[in-house]
């Protein structure tokens, strides 16, 4: 084997300083997926608890087998906007009854679990992962519906939602839909395009419009129980497969029907495999808390993958990008970790062919972000560094094998493209506390922006304020600086969770066993030009 040799001194003042930093982060972290378990706050909760309801993670916890992980999906959903942190829903994928389901439940804590535009968002995003990893979907309902005020933003592209249940469903992926409450509205074609639904006794509500609304359109009196609960739906309608006497009837109803389904995934589970031969805590110390700093990403690596075993590719050439292949919880990855943050003319190329390689073996790819973009200068321009960054974006943008990208420090520029960032559909991405993602670092935009204008004043013969500059300077620095942070990006679900370094090898097992869920084959031509 090719185990990593280690040369983190974790003893030294360097290693001190960038755990301290890592460890506040994650403290501020922390307060912030606080603000998301707290819902809609201790009085709704408590309103929601005396009717004798369960809360949405409580849910989920029932439903999942025993002693087996929930990997939460978007949970700062919403952070930094005017809606709850969170988004008034939950997503993530767990074990149920043997198999891996993408799991989605609202929080009635929140509005009722009405859904406004970041709900939709995040309700989307899951949809995508269960689609392309084929995950069966279990909806756990009570919702009013759209959250009126911003029905602007959520009732056009909201018809999506249905859309993609039905074509879940069409793909074979099984849907199921378990109604505690309200599913009202739009929302009542949840349960009503699942494949499977579970109402829960004078409880679920489900009706295109209530016992008000039927009245100003007909004048029809009507109640909640005849117009849309569970047991007319059980009885009458036919809408209900299941009726249940309460929630946990509920939940166990849900798990017989997931047993019952007869869904396979596409890989066996790989044998279990030994953990890596460093202490995963020593992740807290290796990114600097200055991303100026360079730091060698062969210390993640060796504190992520198999037995710390890697087989690095060209490791003479292009090194300010290390490429190699390594086992993850026994799956095989293919992994591209920059080093120095720039990526060079090298670099690119050996990036192309080492995903053209992967996706000849169907191997997954691994990205580990710290990157400041492609080298710029005339010297790298002449080079081409133009056709050689874009050799790369042409790799990444056609390889057919699943990808996963975390971002660890800077991912900034075409670079953020290039190693697989959001718009390039990676399976999963996270983000480290200490990442940062932004068109460029803040100093070096504030100071384009500062040499556009000094220019702009020459030409029109006009004198040039530096005072103002300093503070447009300043201005422009601070806001991009609080852009790029990892709470805003995942807030607007740029990325699937902001996650401790410590669970990354973790995190990433589950999302490989998902991945492995559905087949996939690697692109063997089909890349399109590349420009030599």
């Amino acid at each position: 084997m090719t185990v990593l040799a280690s040369a983190l001194d974790v003893g030294g003042a360097d290693f001190a300083a960038h755990r301290e930093a890592m460890l506040a982060k994650l403290d501020d972290l922390d307060a912030e997926h606080a603000k998301a378990l707290a819902g809609g706050g201790e009085k709704y909760v408590q309103r929601h608890r005396k009717r004798g309801k369960l809360l949405a993670r409580e849910r989920i916890e029932l439903l999942l087998d025993p002693d087996t992980p929930f990997l939460e999906l978007s949970p700062l959903a919403a952070w930094g906007s005017d809606y709850t942190v969170g988004a008034s829903l939950v997503t993530g994928i767990g074990v149920v009854e043997g198999v891996e389901c993408l799991i989605t439940a609202n929080d009635p804590t929140v509005r009722g679990g009405a859904s406004n535009p970041w709900s939709l968002k995040k309700a989307l995003r899951a949809n995508e992962i269960a689609y392309a990893n084929q995950l069966p979907c279990i909806s756990l309902v009570e919702s009013g519906g759209a959250d009126l005020p911003s029905q602007k933003e959520i009732f056009i592209p909201g018809g999506a939602i249905f859309r993609d249940i039905t074509r879940l469903s069409a793909a074979g992926i099984p849907t199921i839909a378990v109604v505690f409450g309200n599913s009202t509205a739009g929302g009542a074609y949840v349960p009503g395009m699942s494949d499977h639904v579970i109402m829960v006794k004078e409880r679920a509500k489900v009706f295109l419009g209530g016992p008000p609304l039927v009245k100003m359109a007909t004048g029809e009196e009507s109640d909640d129980e005849s117009l849309g609960g569970a047991e007319m739906h059980a009885r009458t309608s036919g809408l209900a497969d299941h009726f249940a006497v309460d929630e946990q009837d509920a939940i166990r109803q849900a798990r017989r029907v997931v047993a019952r389904l007869n869904h396979r995934k596409a890989y066996a589970d790989p044998q279990v495999a030994e953990p890596p031969k460093y202490d995963p805590e020593e992740l807290l110390g290796i990114v600097p808390g200055d991303l100026k700093i360079p730091f060698d990403p062969r210390e993640v690596i060796a504190r992520i993958v198999d037995v710390s075993d890697f087989d690095e590719f060209k490791p003479l050439y292009g090194a300010s990008l290390v490429t190699g292949w390594a086992s993850l919880h026994g799956y095989p990855v293919g992994i591209l970790a920059n080093a120095q943050g720039v990526l060079f003319s090298e670099e690119s190329q050996k990036a192309a062919q080492f995903i053209q390689l992967a996706n000849q073996r169907d191997i997954p790819l691994l990205f580990l972000h710290n990157t400041t973009g492609y080298m710029v200068g005339k010297e790298y321009e002449q080079g081409g560094i133009i056709k050689h960054g874009a050799m790369m974006i042409n790799a990444v943008s056609n390889s057919r094998v699943p990808h996963l990208s975390v971002l660890m420090g800077a991912s900034y520029g075409a670079g953020h493209y290039g190693m697989c960032g959001r718009a390039y559909d990676p399976r999963f991405l996270f983000a480290w506390p200490s990442a940062k993602s932004a068109v460029m670092g803040p100093q070096q935009l504030a100071g384009v922006l500062s040499i556009v204008a000094r220019q702009s004043a020459a030409a029109k013969g006009q004198p040039y304020d530096d005072d103002a500059d300093a503070a447009l300077r300043a201005m422009v620095e601070q806001q991009i600086e609080s852009e790029s942070l990892p709470m805003f990006l995942s807030g607007r679900l740029y990325d699937d969770g902001v996650i401790d370094p410590r669970d990354t090898r973790t995190v990433l097992g589950l999302c490989l066993s998902a991945i492995h869920t559905a087949p996939y084959e690697g692109a063997r031509g089909g890349f399109g030009i590349f420009r030599m």
